[in-house]
């Protein structure tokens, strides 16, 4: 059953971000920052459940949960970078809107294609530099001969929590990379957010208001999602030992966030889903 669940649940999140890719891609009306940061996420997203969920199938299948050395440390580096890509995607998007409604004549001039390569690089090494970070400490503080994780995955948080070394250590790193690299871009998201509703609250019609705030309700939402589970999960395991609750935690920011994420953004917004229709609608024309 769970084997079942888990694909089906991988094969949707796989399939819908592609179709958020295409979409942007086929229609040049979508060639937009906006739309460009939104299928750099979407192909974020997908490399994120595909670091975890092929290798936890194969493990129901097999009826083994064992993972050497060296798959666990580059499945956690890979997940490490794909996660910190998200949340940098997530507080670029958030710039983006905050341009976008508080600077809308300077919008193109701003937002050139030149920085917006620019910022997906710039998360890009920022993530990989993160990643790398987590697997130095890894192997400094842990002893990898039959260590037993208690998820479905290599979590860095749980490796971290079963080092040989003083926890008081692991709780020193965890909170520094969390203020470091945590605290920037939720800063940069609140920021930018704040800026944008001092900004509407200036709109004299509330139809306006309607409109400028209806752009970032798809983005408000991924990050409320993203946010609470991933942090909640990284701060709170130095809290809590309690491995069902952490777990199913890592189940909603690495699989669910990854798989409404496509939902969320087509249903609240009326470009993407009518060029998906149209997509959908072709597609259905080629088969006849």
């Amino acid at each position: 059953m769970l084997f079942g669940l888990f694909l089906s649940m991988y094969l949707i999140s796989v399939l819908g971000n592609l179709l958020i890719i295409l979409a942007v891609s086929s229609d040049p009306h979508l060639h937009t920052p906006m739309y460009f940061f939104l299928s750099i996420l979407s192909l974020d997203d997908i490399c994120l459940v595909s670091t975890t969920i092929p290798k936890m199938l194969m493990n129901l299948q097999s009826h083994s949960r064992a993972i050497s050395c060296a798959g666990c440390l580059t499945q956690m580096c890979f997940y490490i970078i794909f996660c910190c890509m998200d949340v940098m995607l997530l507080t670029v998007m958030a710039y983006d809107r905050f341009v976008a409604i508080c600077h809308p004549l300077n919008y193109p001039l701003i937002m050139n294609p030149r920085l917006c390569v620019s910022l997906v690089l710039l998360s890009l090494v920022v993530s990989f530099l993160e990643g790398q970070l987590h697997v130095w400490m890894a192997l400094q503080m842990t002893d990898f001969k039959e260590l037993e994780i208690p998820n479905f995955f290599c979590d860095p948080s749980q490796i971290l929590n079963l080092s040989c070394r003083a926890t008081f250590s692991n709780d020193v790193f965890r909170y520094v990379v969390a203020i470091i690299y945590g605290f920037p871009t939720i800063f940069g998201i609140l920021l930018s957010y704040y800026k944008i509703i001092c900004s509407v609250l200036r709109i004299p019609s509330s139809r306006g208001k309607y409109k400028a705030f209806s752009t970032c309700g798809s983005h408000l939402s991924v990050v409320c999602l993203f946010f609470g589970t991933a942090l909640g999960v990284y701060v709170g395991s130095a809290v809590s030992h309690s491995h069902r609750g952490s777990a199913v935690s890592s189940v909603m920011y690495t699989v669910v966030t990854p798989l409404v994420n496509p939902f969320i953004y087509s249903l609240r917004n009326r470009d993407l889903k009518s060029v998906l229709i149209r997509l959908l609608k072709r597609g259905a024309d080629i088969r006849r």
